[in-house]
Parts: C-alpha cells; structure tokens; sequence
C-alpha cells in the first residue's frame, strides 16, 4: 500500500499548530499583553514547519514516540521564527513582508519585535527543560541547539552574511554561511528528533550528515527561488538577494538545479541508518521541485 506523504505532513503540521495555538504565550495573569500578541503573531502565521517535521520524523524513525518530541520540535520553531523577526528587521534584511503578511516590525515597531524575538529565543530553552523525557536527553538537546542556534552556527552565519556584502565570495565562503546560517538549525531539528527517541550515536551523525546536506540543497532552492520564484506564491518579495553572495550568483540557475539534486541525493544516502525512512527521503526529494 502507497504511504500517503502528503497526510503524514498534515499530521504534523497539525499537531504543531495546535501545540503553538493553545500552549504557548497564553497567559491570563501577566500584563505584558503586547509582546505575546507580538511573538504569536510571528510563531502562528503558518509556514512549512519544516524543522518540526524532521524532530518529528526522526524521532519516529529511531523508534520513538513522535509526540513525545513536542517540545522539542517547539523549541526549534521558535528559534527559527525569532531569526526571521530579526532578519526582516531594518538594520538587517529591511523587510515589509514575510509569509504573506506584514513583517512583526512593521504591525508591533522595532523595538517591540526586538523583544519579541528576544522572547521566543529564551522560550525555546525553557521548552526543552521541560520536556517529558529523560533529564540527560533533555541536556544533550540543550547542548545541540544551543551550538547550533549560536555564535558558531547560525547566528555566525547571519554575521558571515553581512559581512559578504560588500566583496565578492569565494565557494568555501558561501559554504561556510550557509551551513551555518540556514544549515545549522536543519541540523538541530533532524538531532533532536534522535535525542528525543534515545537513539544511538550513529543514528545521531546519520541525522546530522543528513541535515548538512539538506540544508545546503535547501538553501541553494531557496536562492533559485529568488530569482524564478514568484512573490505572490512565497509571501515574500523576490529580487532581493540580487546584490548578495548567493549560489546562483556563484554557480548560475543550471548548475545550482544539478547541485540541489545531487545534495538531495546524498542526504537519502545517509538515511539508511533508520527504519522507514521513505517519508523522509520523499520530503528531501521535494526540495528539487519546490516553488515555494
């Protein structure tokens, strides 16, 4: 019988909204009333919810309970949204629109994302610390986001970014921003999601070798989509990355399809350390089609 792809991704995704709509910054008792509205707003305005997918998955694949993982699928979304809060910012991306509304500054001010940016960070550890599992399962997933949301991963990446403004970028240097500044939390997701399930420490660099090439065949798509992808379509303006040191700029559209299928395709390799990984190998073959 076909694995129906598609309903496995609603169970997810459903599953995740629903957590974030009826769990999180729902307070009755506090009076700062404006920065949860503030850090909903970002957290619930929908998206792939790519990154809680993979906790989700590659938990059920080391034979885990998938919803035992909520927390952590939670704590790695809201370290994603925060980074969008803050890349749309005006001292970084100056952006009007994200996921086809305006950007948190723009509804709240910037000093109010700021700080709703600040919040989500601080309530992602605050997820993970109090998650239903294993006190050292609930350590080592402090450890693994903590590196990779941080200096060294994607918070260096976003500093990489701009700093690559003004010159041009060797290879190595486009690698080294996008392994860090997209890669790093893809990475997180996917080892989390193993931490979650307890599983094995080859399991846990199979999920990593996984999300390393991932990212980078994502990102690559992503920066493809700049320049073909329409903006009514992606709920975000397109033409934007023009002046940046992206993989287009760097290889040409022809060259970056070839190398999105070839990193694809080298994450399903890495897949082989799991039980019943199609649904994930169908998700990281998707990536090659995407317009979205």
């Amino acid at each position: 019988m076909k694995t129906d792809h598609t309903s496995i991704t609603e169970t997810y995704r459903s599953y995740i909204e629903s957590y974030f709509e009826e769990k999180c910054f729902v307070y009755d008792a506090e009076p700062q009333e404006t920065l949860f509205d503030a850090m909903r707003y970002s957290l619930l305005a929908g998206g792939k919810r790519l990154r809680p997918i993979f906790v989700f998955e590659f938990c059920r694949m080391c034979g885990g309970d998938w919803y035992s993982a909520v927390n952590f699928a939670a704590a790695v979304e809201m370290i994603h949204t925060y980074s969008l809060i803050h890349d749309d910012l005006p001292c970084m991306d100056n952006d009007d629109y994200r996921r086809g509304r305006l950007t948190n500054h723009k509804v709240f001010g910037e000093a109010v994302a700021v700080l709703a940016g600040d919040g989500l960070l601080t309530a992602a550890f605050h997820q993970l610390s109090t998650a239903d599992l294993p006190a050292d399962a609930r350590i080592k997933a402090v450890e693994v986001l903590s590196q990779c949301a941080g200096e060294c991963g994607m918070v260096g990446g976003q500093v990489l970014d701009m700093q690559s403004e003004q010159r041009q970028c060797t290879q190595q240097e486009v690698l080294d921003i996008q392994s860090r500044k997209t890669g790093a939390l893809i990475r997180a997701a996917c080892m989390l999601g193993v931490i979650a399930a307890g599983g094995s420490a080859e399991q846990l660099k199979a999920a990593a070798d996984f999300a390393a090439n991932l990212g980078l065949s994502f990102q690559i798509r992503d920066d493809m989509l700049d320049v073909i992808g329409n903006a009514k379509e992606l709920g975000k303006a397109v033409g934007v990355d023009e002046n940046k040191n992206t993989f287009v700029q760097l290889y040409g559209l022809k060259k970056c399809d070839e190398l999105v299928r070839t990193y694809t395709e080298s994450a399903i390799c890495a897949l082989s350390a799991f039980t019943e990984p199609d649904y994930m190998a169908h998700m990281a073959r998707s990536l090659t089609e995407r317009t979205v």
